[in-house]
């Protein structure tokens, strides 16, 4: 039995947890190594709202989208979450992100101090339900030493030069000087983003690969693997990418950013200054890639709205940002951040390694708006792979590919036409 006495002493404790419980806590999901280093990121944010704790939940990326799904459904949503960009027309179809558009106006956060094509991607349905926290694209990864050995002193800009630049590779006995796995769907999405035609017509009810900009592009992207350029190879079938590109088995490699602290970890010493990264060349100028990354998104069923937008405009701070980018070496969002100085050699703007980034990210274009997307690219990677392999003509490709989405298209012109009625 508690003494009386006992009983007034716990009192002081009881309250105190009560009033401990009472304080507002915000949870956070994040990804990946974003996941990670996300403690260290908010302590500021959480030194700026005394009292205000922020729980960060750390889910791998495999299955994080399957997660957010079944909470969801479960009603156990959290306040915040990091969110592919690929992934926002699908929450937004489910009514389970809140429009940012009134936030964004009421906090003065500016527009155009993001990269115009990142900023797209965060429009889905009519409405931004999105903040860009992190940006990411395609661009080339270049052995500038193979190139000037080949009579190249400078990387192409055009297809034409591109053409002819392989060509000279091969000639000096590079067996295939770019490389392109057939199983990723990103360089000839770029090469596709570089045409005028849309991938998806009718408001995102049919495929578009039968339009005569899809197969230009394809027709460049299988030419390569007919002329020599490119072996017919998945990155599997590769044992160490940076190794290769060391020993010159190819001077070309498309990809994303956060393979430039892979290439500085990995690649040897002495040709520290051999390579570094440089923009898609185009049809007949400097061309566009996909704009890709990931955003901050807000939940409808968060019962601390104000302080989730809070912490999301915390993290969209230019000098967040560049810590973020330190820590994790994901390339920022905001034009801003760029030109701010990260160390003794200058802006992020001017690093040898991002610079090409930034310029390539000005150029970064959004892809379709639909749930379906992410299959969608899937289907067209499938399909390119069958043509390299089966030397598939171009139409019959394209063909093939529009059937095969039109096909997963199906449900989304039901429910549109639902919609309509």
């Amino acid at each position: 039995m508690i003494s009386r006495r006992s009983a007034l002493l716990a009192a002081p404790a009881v309250l105190t947890a009560c009033a401990r419980d009472d304080r507002p806590v915000l949870r956070f999901w994040a990804m990946g190594r974003e996941g990670l280093v996300a403690n260290e990121l908010l302590r500021g944010f959480e030194a700026e709202h005394p009292g205000v704790t922020v729980k960060v939940e750390s889910l791998p990326w495999l299955s994080a989208h399957e997660k957010l799904l079944t909470a969801f459904a479960g009603d156990a949503t959290p306040d915040v979450a990091q969110l592919g960009n690929t992934w926002l027309p699908e929450f937004q179809q489910l009514g389970a992100l809140e429009p940012l558009e009134p936030w964004i106006a009421q906090s003065g956060l500016p527009a155009d101090d993001y990269f115009p094509g990142i900023w797209a991607t965060n429009l889905a349905g009519g409405q931004r339900i999105g903040l860009p926290w992190y940006v990411d694209t395609r661009l080339l990864f270049v052995r500038h030493d193979l190139l000037a050995r080949a009579g190249w002193p400078h990387t192409p800009q055009t297809w034409d030069d591109w053409r002819q630049c392989l060509a000279a590779l091969r000639r000096k006995g590079m067996a295939a000087p770019l490389l392109l796995p057939t199983n990723e769907f990103e360089p000839l999405l770029a090469l596709a983003l570089q045409q005028g035609d849309e991938l998806l017509r009718e408001g995102g009810r049919y495929g578009n690969f039968r339009s005569p900009g899809f197969q230009k592009a394809l027709s460049f992207y299988l030419e390569r693997f007919a002329a020599g350029d490119a072996p017919g190879i998945t990155n599997n079938q590769i044992s160490n990418l940076w190794q290769e590109f060391g020993r010159g088995s190819f001077a070309f490699y498309l990809s994303g950013p956060w393979n430039i602290g892979e290439f500085k970890r990995r690649m040897p010493p002495e040709l520290a200054d051999s390579w570094s990264t440089a923009e898609l060349p185009g049809p007949t100028a400097l061309g566009a890639s996909a704009a890709g990354g990931a955003s901050l998104g807000i939940f409808k069923r968060s019962r601390h709205k104000a302080l989730a937008w809070a912490l999301a405009e915390y993290l969209s701070r230019p000098a967040v940002q560049l810590q973020f980018y330190r820590l994790t070496g994901d390339l920022p969002p905001r034009l801003s951040t760029w030109q701010q100085p990260i160390d003794a050699t200058g802006t992020l703007e001017q690093d040898r390694h991002a610079a090409a980034f930034y310029r390539q990210l000005q150029r970064a274009r959004a892809t379709p708006a639909v749930p379906e997307w992410e299959r969608i690219v899937q289907e067209m990677q499938l399909e390119a792979a069958r043509a390299v392999h089966r030397h598939t003509p171009v139409p019959e490709a394209a063909a093939a590919l529009d059937a095969r989405v039109d096909a997963l298209l199906e449900k989304r012109r039901w429910m549109l036409a639902r919609h309509s009625t």
